[in-house]
C-alpha cells in the first residue's frame, strides 16, 4: 500500500484567488520546500473534495494543471504521484521559515491581514530582484 502524504491544504474563498490555482500554488510550494517528495502520492480528488467542501472537477482541474507541469503523474488505479522533485531548496529552509512566523506575527500584531501582508511580501521580493539586477549591471559594467 501507497504511502499517502496529506499535505494541508489551506482554502481561502476570500483570496479571490480560484480554488483550483490555490491547490495548484500549495503543491508546488510543498514540493520547492521538500514537504513532497518524488513518488510521494496526493491525497485522492474526492479525499480534498469532501474534507474541504470543494468540488471534485476542481481538485482534478488542479491535478491536470500539475501533471502539464511535469511535476504529478496520475497512475491509473493507484492515484496522483509527485513525479519530480523541483530544485532543492537552500539548506537554510527551516531556519527561514522560522524567521518568517515572527515577521508574520509582528505583522498581525501590527494589523496587517493575509493580503496586507502577501502585498507586502511581494512588493519587498520585487524590490530585492530589482536591487539584484541593478548589482549585477553594475558588476557587468565595470568590467
Amino acid at each position: 500500500m501507497d504511502l499517502v502524504v496529506m499535505i494541508s491544504f489551506r482554502i481561502d474563498r476570500r483570496s479571490g484567488t480560484a480554488v483550483y490555482a490555490q491547490l495548484v500554488l500549495q503543491v508546488r510550494q510543498a514540493v520547492r520546500t521538500g514537504r513532497l517528495g518524488a513518488g510521494d502520492r496526493l491525497p485522492t480528488a474526492r479525499e480534498v473534495a469532501e474534507r474541504h467542501g470543494v468540488n471534485p472537477n476542481t481538485v482534478l482541474r488542479a491535478y491536470r494543471d500539475l501533471e502539464a507541469a511535469g511535476l504529478v503523474e496520475p497512475r491509473q488505479g493507484s492515484g496522483t504521484y509527485v513525479r519530480a522533485a523541483l530544485p532543492s531548496p537552500p539548506a537554510d529552509v527551516p531556519g527561514l521559515r522560522k524567521d518568517l512566523a515572527a515577521w508574520v506575527g509582528r505583522a498581525r500584531a501590527a494589523g496587517l491581514d493575509d493580503p496586507d501582508m502577501h502585498a507586502l511580501l511581494a512588493e519587498a521580493a520585487a524590490e530585492a530582484a530589482d536591487h539584484a539586477q541593478d548589482r549585477k549591471g553594475a558588476v557587468n559594467d565595470a568590467r
